[in-house]
């Protein structure tokens, strides 16, 4: 049986939201999960994410580290203990992304277009004209179905009440959701009666919804366009998703010099107070380039300071949150990790669809509040449940 001192020595602290405990005592969607876990040994769960890891290695589950200009591929880190959300909290989190891209695509349409929100002064026209990213050539073209964003990826956290923020949008190429349905079919593999005993909402039907709005934004009226994903190439850290995805939706995987074409900063009021806040590039992924100010140098912070005064549209800054907890498997014991989430959401004709649950990405590290795997997170299956 598991020790009893494997819950009792799960010390989650008073200044974080923890996701299995309150006030002591396990919350109620985690009940199911505790109780399954208490009727096995340390060494029968040790074995288990053994077994984890080995699936991950012999199904080339990596990521891409950049280190010094070389790529170096690593075995994505799991978490054998899932991240549970209840469906009332779901319902939140989906409402709320819903309303958000609904507004994001309305913005781009209108940067693209009209521009009312220049004329009127809301948004600095210099800030959007400025952008390396806004494309001249695009204002007033003709976008089908005024679908701007067809996937995102909305990075959640909670605050130490519990209270959900919006991290960042990822709007152009989130990536992840390999790693969301990989976590799935491991947890599937390791605990099989686990997921249909808890009621979990499947995330399977993610490539096929994405397959799906691909054919509906096809111009050519035709049921079985031709559609292919560009990748890169191997030396990208998301390659393993691009492959998967490709291999998910039945679909070819191509490089640029596969295809042939014929004939044809955001701004910051002050530098002060760096000490109290996360500082990122606007234009970096995967946490490079990130200025953690409670936990950086007087050195680290001036330089900053210096690189903002020079370029302040390069970077982003936010108060730093605590991040809520979640228990992971640790040496034979549980502790609690700071964790985020990433849902994905699909955008077409049809409207926005949300696969129920996401990435559950952990800071592996202790004290950490940095989740990202380039920089020693890992991640967890994220639960959401039917009721």
């Amino acid at each position: 049986m598991l020790p009893n001192e494997l819950l009792n020595s799960y010390d989650v602290g008073v200044h974080a939201w923890d996701e299995m405990y309150a006030h002591q005592a396990v919350r109620p969607q985690y009940q199911g999960v505790v109780e399954f876990l208490q009727q096995m040994s340390i060494e029968e769960l040790s074995k288990k994410e053994e077994l984890a890891k080995r699936l991950f290695m012999s199904q080339g589950i990596t990521f891409t580290v950049y280190s010094s200009g070389e790529g170096i591929e690593k075995i994505f880190p799991f978490d054998i203990i899932p991240r549970i959300i209840t469906a009332t909290e779901w319902n939140y989190i989906e409402s709320g992304i819903r309303q958000r891209l609904k507004a994001l695509n309305l913005f781009l349409k209108d940067v693209y277009n009209n521009q009312f929100i220049l004329k009127d002064g809301i948004v600095p026209i210099e800030m959007v004209y400025s952008c390396p990213h806004f494309l001249r050539e695009m204002y007033g073209f003709s976008i089908p179905y005024d679908i701007y964003v067809h996937i995102a990826g909305i990075d959640l956290i909670r605050d130490q009440d519990g209270t959900f923020y919006i991290l960042e949008d990822n709007l152009r190429t989130p990536s992840g959701v390999s790693y969301m349905l990989e976590n799935r079919e491991i947890t599937k593999r390791i605990f099989p009666d686990l997921i249909p005993r808890n009621n979990v909402r499947t995330v399977t039907e993610y490539p096929d919804i994405l397959h799906r709005n691909l054919v509906s934004l096809s111009p050519r009226q035709t049921a079985n366009p031709t559609i292919v994903l560009l990748t890169p190439g191997i030396y990208n850290s998301a390659y393993f998703e691009h492959t998967t995805l490709a291999r998910l939706m039945g679909v070819e995987l191509v490089e640029g010099r596969d295809l042939v074409v014929d004939n044809h900063r955001v701004y910051m009021k002050t530098t002060a107070g760096l000490n109290r806040m996360v500082v990122k590039k606007t234009n970096e992924s995967g946490g490079y380039g990130m200025l953690m100010g409670n936990a950086a140098s007087e050195e680290e912070i001036d330089r900053y300071k210096a690189a903002i005064v020079q370029d302040p549209r390069q970077y982003i800054a936010q108060p730093i949150i605590n991040l809520s907890s979640a228990p992971c498997y640790m040496n034979g014991r549980l502790k609690p990790r700071r964790v985020d989430l990433r849902p994905y959401a699909l955008c077409g004709p049809d409207g926005i669809q949300i696969v129920p649950g996401g990435l559950t990405r952990v800071a592996l590290r202790e004290g950490s509040l940095v989740v990202n795997s380039s920089q020693g997170g890992g991640s967890k299956d994220t639960w959401v449940l039917a009721q």
